[in-house]
């Protein structure tokens, strides 16, 4: 594991080049910068995951505060493809076999710089027609981690492919309430519903984890996600984007829940694109 203290809080991230952590990754999330957990000196472990507290879930839930470069959307469509090569941006190489079932061939080799208050982690490759360079950059900040992206194209292929960020926030007694926009809506679904107070929350508990919900928010138009979730051990938790999501899943289960801004990304060869989100852990 990698590691970013100050007095208040710890992060534990994923070391892209340590095996024991190899084995927390696969296809699904970016291997630089994946934040496995974030600690309180005083309250321990403060975020979750769909089989939290497990200490070795599968790679494709994971924990914490992964971040995903879609190279499918997920209706299946294929975005970082040919043919039956792909390249899952800031994991590595994929084949898929002839009923679509994807394995990571090559993954992606970092270079990791660590400073006080921040890791920077930086890869290049190419595969399917597709190169790319990726600078991820975590920085702890008091009670505020924030997580940085650079991409590129450097290929002579356009780009176009989905990244989100997929929280896993801690539920609170069971159940969760995300103090959302104001004007947000999410369809009629079993599992969520919009209060009097603008805030979503669970229609019901859920009990296991494969016992879920997905939803689509319909937020306020042009303008970046701001938000804050109940917490079990601290007063409340932040998260903010730098960025107007292109659409925004919401999803839970007994464990936890998360809300996914959806970046949609269109780089031409030479282009360069950079965003940030940002996390805030509030004891008071």
């Amino acid at each position: 594991m990698l590691h970013l203290a100050n007095r208040e809080l710890r992060l534990d991230l994923l070391d892209p080049s340590d095996p024991a952590d190899i084995a927390h990754q696969g296809s699904r999330y970016c291997w630089g910068g994946y934040i496995w957990q974030v600690h309180d000196t005083k309250f321990g472990p403060l975020v979750s995951g769909p089989e939290f507290p497990k200490p070795d879930p599968t790679a494709f839930n994971g924990q914490g505060l992964p971040e995903s470069f879609r190279h499918r959307t997920r209706e299946g469509k294929p975005l970082t493809w040919q043919g039956r090569e792909g390249i899952a941006l800031g994991a590595g190489m994929l084949v898929a076999d002839e009923k679509n079932n994807v394995a990571l061939t090559a993954p992606c080799a970092w270079t990791v710089t660590p400073f006080a208050d921040h890791l920077i982690f930086q890869t290049r490759q190419a595969a399917a027609g597709f190169s790319y360079e990726l600078t991820r950059k975590i920085e702890l900040r008091d009670r505020t981690v924030t997580s940085y992206t650079q991409l590129t194209n450097v290929g002579e292929t356009p780009l176009a492919l989905e990244w989100f960020p997929h929280p896993f926030w801690a539920l609170t007694g069971s159940r969760a309430r995300v103090a959302l926009p104001a004007g947000t809506a999410v369809p009629e679904n079993p599992g969520f519903a919009i209060a009097p107070d603008g805030a979503l929350t669970f229609k019901r508990p859920f009990v296991t984890k494969d016992d879920s919900q997905f939803a689509l928010l319909t937020l306020p138009r042009g303008r970046e996600l701001s938000l804050s979730v109940d917490h079990p051990r601290l007063a409340r938790v932040t998260f903010a984007t730098s960025f107007v999501p292109d659409e925004c899943p919401v999803w839970a289960n007994a464990h936890t829940v998360s809300v996914e801004p959806y970046l949609t990304l269109r780089l031409a060869p030479g282009a360069t694109r950079h965003w940030h989100v940002m996390h805030g852990f509030y004891s008071v």
